[in-house]
């Protein structure tokens, strides 16, 4: 599978919700795949009655050793982005994977890039939709690509001696060439942190592990292929679907808090901080209460290969800093608040105090000259003005402006 990031262009006219792959009597439409995840992370994997969000379409081309089954389109939709979208291209490859993976990763030498001629996106989505490229700030630079290499009896690497033996050393070496697109040639792995890198992978059961990494996810048998009917097939299911949609979250989350943080890198350049900072708010509950879920199923392999992407990109780190700062932001608006509220007070003061004293002055001896008045009013806006130079009136100016006044004498 490759996903990549994409533009709508238009509301596609394919078959509303997910790939409906099939493996005997079983099929994985949204109805079904939903009952793995909490309502909240299924509708945003597979959109609502009346609002849809995901759509499908069947399709078989076959190219150099490659087939093409159909391809899926999830909406991502933000604020700011309202054609952002994700798409997935399922194939089968019957030719050696690893290379494959290295031309779509476009490693040096691997060959050209399978993802062209009849597989080409911009030829696949016609004018449904359009590949982002890399001059949009949230587009990832090479299609995520998503593996799974079902062993054969002469794959002993990736073979258990026996169910019950443990895996030899050089299956979770080939899992992680698997995940990262790479040989030993492109990127040697340090033996100091080999250990570390070999350690995140999930165990899904003693047939099968998974390993995710930042652009790339891989699945690894254990046992040899039996052929068709044999457990791989349910396994390949798995992969193409549930397991699919929790690395779609992770994207959509990882995505997401992208824009957060690059929303919090401009709460300044506008004029109005509290409109910025207040927008930024409503954003973070938007996110929070749609997006952010990291424990999405009561299907223990799905939260796994999740936590693992989230992990890859520091996604819960990222959002407590988000919030931290989100926080020290709201603060600094309520303080700017209240001073402009003091300030306007402090203006009233000073407005108000000689003008009321000398009405006063003038009830008190029961002076009712218009021209004694008017002198009043005078020596009261003379005082005013008097007032507004000092510093108690440059500081109450200055928190109207939302200034922080001006410094204290030495």
């Amino acid at each position: 599978m490759a996903v990549l990031p994409v533009r709508l262009l238009r509301t596609p006219d394919w078959p509303e919700g997910p790939f409906p792959f099939e493996v005997g009597n079983r099929r994985t439409d949204a109805a079904t795949r939903a009952t793995y995840f909490a309502p909240a992370s299924a509708r945003v994997l597979y959109g609502s009655p009346g609002r849809p969000c995901r759509w499908h379409r069947t399709m078989s081309i076959v190219h150099n050793g490659m087939r093409l089954h159909g391809m899926e389109l999830l909406r991502t939709a933000t604020g700011r982005s309202h054609g952002h979208a994700l798409a997935v291209l399922h194939f089968t490859v019957d030719r050696p994977l690893l290379p494959v993976l290295r031309a779509i990763g476009q490693r040096p030498d691997a060959g050209p890039n399978p993802l062209t001629g009849p597989f080409a996106p911009q030829q696949l989505f016609g004018q449904v939709a359009e590949v982002r490229d890399g001059t949009d700030a949230f587009a990832m630079v090479r299609p995520y690509t998503i593996a799974l290499l079902t062993p054969e009896t002469c794959h002993t690497p990736a073979l258990r001696s026996e169910p019950t033996a443990a895996l030899p050393a050089t299956a979770d070496q080939w899992l992680w060439q698997l995940a990262s697109r790479s040989t030993p040639r492109d990127f040697p792995l340090a033996p100091e942190t080999a250990a570390d890198e070999f350690e995140q992978a999930v165990r899904i059961s003693a047939d099968w592990s998974a390993l995710v990494l930042r652009h790339s996810a891989a699945f690894l048998g254990h046992r040899a292929d039996a052929g068709q009917g044999d457990f791989y097939d349910f396994a390949a299911l798995h992969a193409r679907t549930v397991y699919l949609d929790a690395l779609l979250l992770g994207t959509l989350q990882r995505d997401h808090i992208d824009r957060l943080t690059d929303e919090l890198s401009g709460v300044f350049d506008g004029p109005h901080l509290s409109a910025q900072v207040g927008s930024l708010e409503r954003n973070i509950a938007f996110f929070r209460s749609t997006y952010w879920r990291q424990h999405l199923t009561a299907h223990g392999p799905a939260n796994e290969l999740l936590l693992a992407f989230q992990a890859q990109y520091r996604l819960p780190e990222r959002f407590a800093e988000i919030l931290a700062e989100a926080a020290d932001y709201s603060r600094l608006v309520q303080n700017l608040e209240s001073q402009q509220i003091s300030g306007a007070l402090g203006v009233l003061t000073i407005l108000g105090l000689p003008l009321g004293t000398a009405l006063s002055v003038l009830q008190v001896l029961g002076d009712q000259s218009a021209a004694h008045l008017l002198v009043a009013l005078g020596l009261s806006i003379a005082a005013t003005a008097a007032a507004l130079t000092t510093r108690y009136g440059r500081l109450v100016i200055s928190s109207l402006r939302g200034g922080a006044g001006p410094e204290p004498p030495a």
